[in-house]
């Protein structure tokens, strides 16, 4: 069994490569250094300690933090990670990219994200709940559908969406569906919730191709993570006739160069928790995952996972970002110089908050929408922001990525120039 490879050990973190995007964007759009601080400044930050009685009576204290990074545009919006990587820094370049990310997509939202440093699978169902609701109380304060609204990410899940919620409706004295997102269906969760940043990676994928004149069914892929996004986006891929011949998880990765069958793949992973061990397909680690020789690739797990030391040896021609912030600085420039399109995470894996946004909309109205319905809204948000970027790329000669962090950056400084500043 292979583990999956880990990000770079580097001195710079994400957070030195959100401010360095932040910094760029303000150049182009001719910001001065005030405004810069502004925009990076996050707005509000919570650090809390969550007490944990253990299943056998042992006393254990945990960290977690909730950063609200920009509100100039509405309340935040965010994810909560459970992770042992989890830190404050962390937390605070995603908010950051979430700020972006809402404004790219035009949502009345400004950014924020939460996280817990926790290993979830060293704990059981009951302690995972202790976790949840006692940090949900700790943060009671800033959060709520007014203000902030979480929603799942890494090693959260509908169920901790749920228990969430219930913690803030015990508090209040009565249920409020809109104070999170990505709830189950029958609390108040949306339809087509669940694979919303799948399809959108997956819409961004054929927008994409389709700029570059490939075919898909003459298209090879690879995802690397096959969890909450890379599953879907590799099911989406393989419907549209494109082949994935690469997949990789936690535990491993399988490679078949004729194409993996992707429903099978997704059977043996129900059955095993793993993709290690499908049959038809040989191993392979997530280093040459990353490296393979496939048009396209799909980075759907976690941070830096593209850096220096690999990015002059990615053969596909095509990246689009599942997860949130897998290109560092240094590769982006690497992957530049060689030609290599990358289309960035704030725009690629934003249709999970672009239906988070109408789960809040509906949960606020007391009024559902079909599955086709919230499919044909996410497709028309995702396709109107690549357009939007696209021209933004090409009318200012910018990459992808800083058209699209330009477009956003202008949106929030626009809307803090019409707020003003108080007092």
């Amino acid at each position: 069994m292979t583990a999956v490879a880990q990000p770079a050990v580097a001195t710079r973190g994400p957070l030195d490569d959100a401010h360095e995007q932040l910094a760029d964007a303000c150049r182009v759009l001719g910001y001065d250094e005030g405004t810069m601080k502004m925009l990076a400044a996050p707005r509000r930050e919570v650090t809390v300690s969550i007490p944990l009685r253990r299943d056998n009576g042992d006393i254990e204290v945990l960290t977690g933090h909730r950063v609200q990074h920009n509100l100039s545009r509405g309340p935040a919006k965010g994810g909560l990670r459970f992770s042992p990587h989890v830190d404050l820094d962390e937390v605070r370049a995603l908010a950051m990219w979430m700020s972006w990310k809402c404004a790219l997509m035009d949502l009345p939202y400004g950014g924020a994200k939460g996280g817990v440093t926790i290993d979830p699978a060293g704990y059981s169902e009951a302690e995972l709940e202790r976790v949840t609701r006692r940090y949900t109380s700790e943060i009671l304060p800033v959060i709520g559908p007014n203000k902030d609204i979480p929603a799942p990410d890494i090693g959260t899940d509908e169920r901790t969406m749920a228990w969430m919620m219930d913690t803030v409706s015990v508090a209040s004295g009565y249920t409020v569906l809109g104070t999170v997102t990505g709830k189950p269906v029958s609390l108040g969760g949306s339809l087509g919730r669940a694979s919303a940043t799948s399809l959108g990676v997956a819409q961004i994928a054929f927008a994409a191709l389709n700029h570059l004149g490939m075919a898909y069914d003459a298209t090879t892929a690879a995802v690397q993570g096959f969890g909450k996004v890379g599953r879907g986006a590799a099911r989406f891929l393989h419907l549209a006739g494109i082949r994935v011949l690469a997949v990789s998880d936690a535990f491993g990765g399988v490679w078949n160069p004729a194409g993996l069958d992707i429903p099978a793949l997704e059977a043996h992973v129900d059955g095993t928790g793993s993709v290690v061990g499908f049959t038809g397909a040989q191993p392979i680690d997530n280093a040459a995952l990353l490296t393979a020789e496939v048009d396209l690739l799909v980075p759907a797990a976690v941070e830096g996972v593209l850096h220096e030391g690999n990015a002059g040896d990615v053969r596909a021609r095509l990246i689009v970002e599942g997860a949130n912030g897998p290109t560092t600085t240094a590769a982006d420039a690497i992957l530049a110089e060689r030609g290599v399109l990358v289309v960035p995470d704030i725009l690629a894996n934003a249709g999970g908050v672009v239906v988070s946004y109408f789960e809040w909309v509906q949960a606020n109205q007391a009024y559902w929408w079909s599955e086709a319905e919230v499919e044909a809204r996410l497709a028309d948000r995702m396709t109107s922001a690549w357009h939007q970027v696209l021209a933004e790329a090409e009318a200012l000669e910018l990459s992808l990525r800083a058209a699209a962090t330009c477009l956003a950056v202008r949106r929030v400084a626009e809307a803090h120039r019409q707020r003003g500043l108080y007092p």
